[in-house]
């Protein structure tokens, strides 16, 4: 297909701005160049289509016949384009589905959500929260954020957001000078979580300690609660306790952190690292994760 054949953009704006204004001055002011350039760019316009636009009289310009159809298809044709591009510029950030592990999303993600708004106002995300690996695979959503080894993955990009590592935690007042007997206290147990205290227990030298269960519960946040609520001990991820430790629900019962292999990680498929809204949530969490 031969291409069209236009007369210069630049040229086109300064005709449609002089009979506007009926005053190449006026289209000057407005395109924030000289009266001079606009009156070159009129007369190329006018020797490229072979015919006057303008009439110059004392009063100012007054449109030709052909000046008049060029101006009015023109104007026309640049409101076109002014409204496609505001309409793209609105529809930039397509519609983002994230899957978040829950924990994750209510320590964390949900804390700051205000500031994703105020940076991306016409950012659109569905969040879909789930505890279950299975639910947070990256077919099913447009970005995850789950809990991996933080390695590349064939088709991926993996963005590590921060290290996972427990701490034992427990009410203020559960905590005495001497520090807890973990031979008699009370443990309390997530239930997708079931080696934590065991994995702890071993990491800070107590492995003959016996794992005691005072109470298991469906979630690590619902696990926390009852150690707030003072009912015993739990088993908290560290990077995620600030809102607890902050409000003073909680206090870390014991120096030792256990490290793991594990990190909470942003998942998103390599065909979406150009897509605009999956790239500005994963600047924007990126950022909020720096020095944690």
């Amino acid at each position: 297909m031969p291409g069209r054949r236009l007369p210069p953009l630049y040229a086109i704006r300064a005709f449609e701005a002089a009979a506007r204004h009926r005053s190449m001055t006026g289209a000057a002011n407005e395109l924030h160049v000289t009266p001079g350039a606009i009156s070159r760019h009129v007369r190329g316009l006018e020797q490229q289509m072979e015919t006057p636009l303008f009439l110059r009289r004392a009063t100012g310009l007054e449109l030709t016949s052909a000046g008049d159809m060029l101006a009015r298809s023109v104007g026309e044709a640049l409101d076109r384009i002014a409204e496609a591009t505001s309409g793209a510029r609105m529809t930039r950030y397509r519609h983002l589905t994230v899957g978040v592990y829950s924990h994750f999303a209510s320590r964390f993600l949900l804390p700051r959500w205000k500031t994703l708004r105020a940076a991306h106002p016409d950012l659109e995300i569905g969040l879909h929260t789930s505890a279950n690996p299975l639910d947070l695979l990256p077919e099913h959503h447009d970005a995850v954020i789950a809990v991996a080894d933080g390695s590349d993955q064939p088709g991926m990009r993996t963005h590590r957001l921060m290290p996972i590592s427990t701490v034992p935690v427990c009410a203020p007042g559960l905590i005495s000078d001497g520090g807890p007997d973990f031979a008699t206290i009370p443990m309390l147990h997530a239930r997708l979580r079931p080696e934590d205290w065991r994995r702890w227990l071993s990491h800070a030298g107590m492995g003959n300690v016996p794992v005691r269960n005072a109470g298991s519960y469906e979630s690590l946040g619902l696990t926390l609660e009852a150690a707030a609520a003072g009912l015993g001990y739990a088993i908290g991820i560290e990077a995620l306790l600030r809102p607890d430790l902050e409000r003073g629900t909680v206090v870390v019962a014991h120096q030792v952190s256990r490290p793991t292999r594990r990190f909470f990680v942003l998942l998103y498929e390599t065909r979406l690292a150009d897509d605009p809204a999956t790239q500005a949530f994963a600047d924007w969490i990126m950022g909020q994760v720096e020095g944690i």
